[in-house]
């Protein structure tokens, strides 16, 4: 009965997240506000909010390593995620044809990434109920945020007039209220998630962390699958891809939650392990940077080589962290 369950619960997100890609595509070309702002901020804290139920409830259960291995496990499955939108996104390159702004994104991630490594490793001071890295994962969220909102009112406005025509039939109310209601059916679909993983996993008898990492982060970005297939169908490249990058920004923003709401020293609590899937995602982030730059022009296969190389570090991360548990 979990199976099934579970099933019936994904189904419903996948058939919503379809439904908000195209609805928050079209509140990116009628407000002017550019597809990869959209996808980074409003679609992608939408398709993370299944990491932040499952985070909230962690850390109110005193269960670090499931708060912590959510977040990292969700990082390295939307970055895998990549691999599959380039399967289907036709013979040109899926890293090649995006435009810079998403370099903001990756640059802010590694930053994170950095701070999430020295916190798992250091711990550092605590300042009230959070710790260090807390006040610093806020300021950066909204710096970048700012950044790529004010990168994106730069792209050339033949661009954005063009965008424009492909949704005259839907009004701007249309749009918004469209994107709000198959929104909140993501939010009830993806609230269901965690509890049914939790119970799966329970079955496994594995380790927290893995389990955290491999099982629950890929079952809270069902919502981002979805949506990004979604996008990929109508064309928008770069919301999917904003989505993703954006819902791991957001996902760095879920640990300082976390660590408000856990009644101690939230990063000293986690296992060491999780130090590996930091390195892990560091070095996809890495990849994916070099895709963007380099813009191989043919794929080797399905994939081209920058994609097929984050399948391959997606896999040799999950057995490294395999041996850790």
């Amino acid at each position: 009965m979990t199976w099934l369950a579970f099933l019936g619960v994904a189904l419903l997100v996948v058939l919503a997240g379809q439904r908000v890609a195209y609805y928050g595509d079209a509140l990116a070309e009628k407000k002017g506000w550019g597809r990869a702002w959209v996808g980074l901020i409003l679609v992608a804290a939408t398709t993370s909010l299944p990491e932040l139920l499952t985070g909230t409830s962690a850390a109110l259960q005193g269960l670090v390593d499931i708060a912590v291995g959510d977040v990292l496990g969700s990082t390295l499955f939307n970055l895998l995620i990549l691999s599959l939108l380039d399967a289907v996104g036709g013979r040109v390159p899926l890293l090649g044809r995006l435009h810079a702004g998403h370099a903001l994104a990756v640059g802010f991630a590694l930053l994170f990434l950095s701070l999430q490594g020295a916190a798992l490793f250091w711990g550092g001071p605590v300042w009230g109920p959070v710790g260090w890295y807390s006040p610093l994962a806020l300021a950066l969220y909204l710096l970048a945020t700012r950044l790529t909102f004010l990168y994106e009112r730069r792209r050339p406005q033949a661009e954005v007039e063009r965008l424009e025509r492909l949704y005259e039939h839907l009004s701007l109310a249309q749009a918004a209220r469209g994107y709000v209601g198959f929104g909140a059916l993501v939010v009830l679909g993806a609230s269901l998630l965690p509890t049914l993983a939790e119970r799966l996993a329970e079955e496994t008898g594995l380790g927290a962390s893995f389990v955290g990492t491999a099982l629950v982060g890929a079952v809270t970005s069902l919502p981002e699958v979805a949506v990004t297939l979604s996008a990929a169908r109508l064309g928008a490249f770069d919301l999917a891809v904003g989505n993703l990058l954006g819902s791991n920004l957001f996902n760095a923003l879920i640990l300082a939650w976390d660590d408000l709401l856990y009644p101690g020293a939230f990063f000293p609590a986690a296992h060491e392990s999780h130090l590996a899937a930091v390195l892990v995602a560091l070095a996809m982030y890495g990849v994916v940077l070099l895709g963007m730059s380099y813009q191989a022009l043919r794929k080797l296969a399905v994939l081209s080589w920058d994609t097929l190389a984050l399948l391959g570090l997606y896999l040799l991360g999950l057995l490294w962290l395999y041996s850790l548990r």
